[in-house]
């Protein structure tokens, strides 16, 4: 999905009454959820995630364009690549187990990962059955739109 359209549709959900928007396309799926000030569990757990950035960002920025052009062969099986821009992380908290591991079996449509962009945590489904063979992400890397996030076979 287009960067433009993304934010685009960010606004459009925090200018309105919704509480949450789910779009899905050819090339991907985004879900947008507003947080609710009146919930107390969505923003204990954001903010919790949102402080773990800060920290490990400064020394995953560097990395990000040297290890790119390394990752561009990709390996044998499905490829889950990443919908956005943003951060990836691979639990929903900083002490919480992940999602993932390298041979969980997981099912379509089963959380495996969030990419936090513009303050929005936006859990990341995988879209096919299989197992998971590679995890090409550390958690708190910064990611680019369609950047490999795993390997399923």
């Amino acid at each position: 999905m287009d960067l433009r359209k993304l934010k685009t549709l960010i606004d459009l959900v925090s200018e309105s009454n919704i509480s949450e928007l789910e779009i899905t396309e050819a090339d991907g799926k985004v879900r947008i959820v507003k947080a609710d000030p009146a919930a107390p569990a969505q923003p204990a757990a954001a903010p919790a995630v949102a402080m773990a950035p800060p920290a490990a960002q400064p020394a995953a920025t560097a990395p990000v364009q040297p290890a790119a052009p390394a990752e561009e062969p990709v390996p044998a099986g499905h490829t889950v690549k990443s919908p956005m821009v943003g951060t990836f992380y691979r639990s929903s908290s900083p002490g919480s187990k992940p999602f993932v591991e390298i041979g969980s079996q997981i099912k379509e449509g089963e959380p495996i990962c969030i990419i936090e962009a513009m303050k929005i945590m936006n859990e990341i489904e995988a879209d096919k059955t299989g197992k998971v063979t590679r995890i090409l992400c550390e958690n708190g890397q910064a990611v680019e739109f369609g950047q490999p996030l795993f390997i399923i076979e």
